[in-house]
């Protein structure tokens, strides 16, 4: 396996890690979260048991306040359990310190929101450049992956452009561009769809599905059923607990 310089490892191509699909990637055992507001606690997650593997697309769902934000959290190396453990790909993350754990989200977890989160003095390259930035990459390598993330999605021809001159789901994309561009493990998306209208939600959802296919990993937190029904597995949440874990096509 080749390496970059000032980056890890070098991940392998999509095409080469076939034969990985399958393994176990994401681990949680009994993983707990209580939120305590003065007198109040809060059980946002009560015992969840959760594996998903390398290659698969899972939806999440369930309804307001069930926990799925919080889980995506947890995944995401963005906050910790109370109780309980989590491995990513084989390895303990929950005795991380911080700056491990960012180090772990720069590189090997892909993020997409549903507010985008683009920075708006930024071009649509910069923006999608910027992660790869903080790992001190070099700039041709930096320049490569930025371009090879547009052309995925169908932006390299807006690379120039400002988020304020791209529509609702033109921005979505780039946001997609942005995770794509550190080639990580996983990508985990927060309601990618939440902010656009029917018609870009379901080209939001079709280039997910193309990521899919060509290998990707997604993780990805819906409350439109249409959407979930999309993925390999639904999960289904309810009071912090899974409640429902199937695969729709079954």
């Amino acid at each position: 396996m080749t390496t970059t310089t000032n980056d890890r490892p070098a991940v392998a191509p999509r095409a080469e890690r076939g034969a990985e699909a399958g393994k176990s990637l994401l681990r949680l055992e009994d993983v707990k979260k209580i939120f305590y507001t003065e007198e109040v606690e809060t059980h946002a997650l009560s015992g969840v048991h959760l594996e998903i593997s390398r290659g698969e697309f899972v939806s999440i769902s369930g309804p307001s306040g069930c926990g799925k934000s919080t889980l995506l959290s947890i995944l995401g190396l963005l906050d910790t359990p109370s109780e309980g453990r989590y491995w990513l790909d084989g390895k303990p993350v929950q005795s991380l310190g911080f700056a491990e754990r960012a180090r772990i989200r720069n590189r090997e977890i892909g993020f997409i929101f549903q507010s985008f989160n683009l920075i708006g003095d930024l071009t649509v390259s910069e923006n999608v450049e910027l992660p790869l930035t903080y790992r001190g990459m070099p700039a041709a390598e930096r320049k490569r992956r930025v371009g090879e993330a547009l052309e995925r999605v169908s932006m390299a021809h807006r690379s120039k452009h400002l988020p304020s001159q791209l529509s609702g789901g033109q921005q979505q994309r780039v946001a997609v561009a942005r995770a794509l561009a550190g080639d990580p493990l996983i990508l985990l998306a927060d309601e990618p769809t939440g902010n656009l209208d029917s018609s870009n939600g379901e080209a939001v959802m079709e280039l997910l599905k193309d990521l899919h296919n060509m290998g990707s990993t997604i993780c990805m937190v819906t409350h439109d059923g249409r959407f979930a029904r999309s993925a390999d597995r639904t999960i289904h949440l309810f009071d912090g607990r899974v409640v429902d874990d199937k695969s729709p096509r079954h």
